[in-house]
């Protein structure tokens, strides 16, 4: 689900996109892509702008919930809408040379708010366009997600803990969540 389209910009850490593929909707070709990578995979494309007036009706249709929004209003309509509907959410967090994972919601567990309470101020945080994110950052933390969607699905995901990888300093930090 994405509504946004292909900018150059993205192109860095979004690897999925080409120069050609700039102005298009970003859900769609990924979709595309993919595709054609593998003809047997089936994909649902949404390209709304997720908000409170739909989230409970698309985050409702699926069993577990990946997240990586851009924005923290998002993040926390994303985690609010999760907790309403008791799915796990997969939260991926990416700022500079930092990623942050964690699974919220699972079995009754934490969740976002459970850990930063309130969004900052988005006037305060820097967008990617300003402070910069390196493409690899993103690419590894996505391999972590998927790897906990996996363990989700075999019933073995047992970290309760949010890790917070800084790739500056090849360093790992896991925060324990307690319930």
């Amino acid at each position: 689900m994405d509504f946004d389209k292909i900018e150059l910009h993205n192109l860095h850490r979004q690897v999925l996109y080409s120069t050609t593929d700039v102005g298009k909707p970003k859900a769609e070709t990924a979709a595309q892509v993919l595709k054609a990578q593998n003809p047997n995979l089936q994909f649902q494309v949404y390209t709304d702008l997720l908000n409170k007036k739909n989230s409970t009706q698309l985050i409702s249709r699926f069993d577990i919930i990946v997240d990586g929004p851009d924005n923290f209003p998002t993040r926390y309509l994303v985690n609010d809408t999760c907790v309403e509907l008791g799915k796990p959410l997969v939260y991926g967090s990416i700022f500079n040379y930092e990623a942050q994972l964690a699974v919220f919601n699972c079995e009754g567990g934490n969740n976002l708010r459970d850990i930063y309470p309130e969004p900052p101020n988005p006037e305060d945080v820097p967008g990617c366009n300003e402070n910069g994110v390196l493409g690899v950052v993103r690419r590894i933390l996505g391999i972590y997600m998927a790897n906990a969607c996996i363990q989700l699905i075999l019933g073995s995901y047992s970290q309760k803990s949010l890790m917070i990888f800084d790739f500056d300093q090849f360093s790992l930090v896991k925060l324990a969540m307690d319930q």
